[in-house]
């Protein structure tokens, strides 16, 4: 009887030390002067400085990408799905008025390809950069039997910080007060079960430039708002989208009555709409439909704030107010 290995069970611990080793220079680039480096630690260490804090507050969350995936394997793209990764949590803890510090991520595969990963990991340090957050750890988990050999999925781990005084949760937030939108890049990583039934493999090659774009991280537009302005929430329009995920902020009796052609539809939701034949709301319930995150600002404030886009070249779109409703949370118009 032939003797068994790992290796011949279909884990190949040699090859994922390979991969390792190659993604060392990448995730390197993103380190801050926070992190303490030691080779020996089997955890990662993140130093906080209370120079900085009075009343230091830890923000985190965890998500994915989703089956944006798997239009990525078949497309054979995989450097943008990592921005992704680190967008959707990012993006997140942004919302509270965090910075975020660092950032873990896990890749889960049937085969350890090492082209495809460090093509991934790839994108997971350019959004850490993007970020201004270190990528300190991470998992790769090679597990034939549960994935096939060209198959991987990916879950991230942000972690941030913020002074407890400086939190932002919506609970000032009044009647009369003005939402702002900034725009999205496109889909970003929501609603792609119902653009992979909408949409033709044929449309998908075709309109993969627009169907694969990376979810747009905030931080730096966050970081320069919180600072300067007095902002009263902050809603990242991810899965539920302007039902579910924008109400998210709202205190109890008051309503969002958004005026949705004060800003541009991505083309791509437009086609997912017509070939899908999807009804408007259940647009607005899956879709960011072209803005990624709101703001709401009291009305004595837009004022400064129109300036302080204008002056950062920051495109934003007024799209509406904060209305008194018991019933609803959501009026589009």
């Amino acid at each position: 009887m032939r003797k068994m290995t790992y290796k011949t069970s279909g884990v190949d611990i040699d090859k994922a030390e390979d991969f390792v080793r190659s993604i060392g220079r990448e995730v390197k680039s993103t380190f801050t002067s926070a992190v303490l480096n030691r080779t020996t630690a089997f955890g990662s260490l993140f130093e906080i400085s209370r120079k900085k804090y009075k009343e230091p507050v830890i923000a985190s969350s965890t998500d994915g990408v989703g089956t944006k995936l798997l239009i990525a394997q078949a497309l054979g793209i995989h450097n943008t799905v990592g921005i992704d990764l680190v967008a959707m949590n990012v993006n997140d803890i942004l919302c509270v008025g965090a910075r975020p510090l660092f950032f873990l991520d896990y890749i889960a595969c049937g085969k350890i390809d090492i082209k495809v990963l460090n093509a991934v990991v790839s994108g997971i340090a350019a959004g850490c950069r993007q970020a201004g957050c270190s990528l300190i750890g991470g998992e790769t988990a090679e597990m034939p039997g549960l994935y096939g050999p060209n198959e991987y999925d990916l879950a991230g781990f942000a972690v941030g910080i913020v002074e407890k005084k400086r939190i932002i949760d919506g609970q000032r937030i009044k009647v009369g007060d003005i939402a702002v939108g900034l725009p999205s890049s496109g889909p970003h990583s929501n609603g792609y079960s119902l653009i992979r039934k909408a949409l033709r493999p044929a449309q998908l090659k075709k309109f993969a430039k627009q169907v694969m774009a990376p979810t747009r991280i905030y931080a730096q537009e966050v970081k320069a708002v919180t600072r300067d302005l007095e902002v009263k929430g902050i809603a990242h329009v991810t899965g539920g989208a302007y039902f579910d995920k924008v109400t998210k902020i709202l205190p109890a009796g008051k309503c969002f009555s958004l005026d949705i052609k004060s800003w541009p539809v991505p083309d791509i939701l437009r086609i997912v709409q017509q070939q899908g034949q999807v009804e408007r709301d259940e647009m607005y319930r899956t879709f960011n439909m072209g803005i990624g995150m709101v703001m709401v600002f009291a009305p004595a404030e837009m004022p400064r704030a129109r300036k302080f886009f204008h002056k950062n070249k920051i495109n934003f779109y007024e799209i509406g107010e904060v209305v008194a409703d018991r019933k609803r949370k959501m009026i589009l118009s």
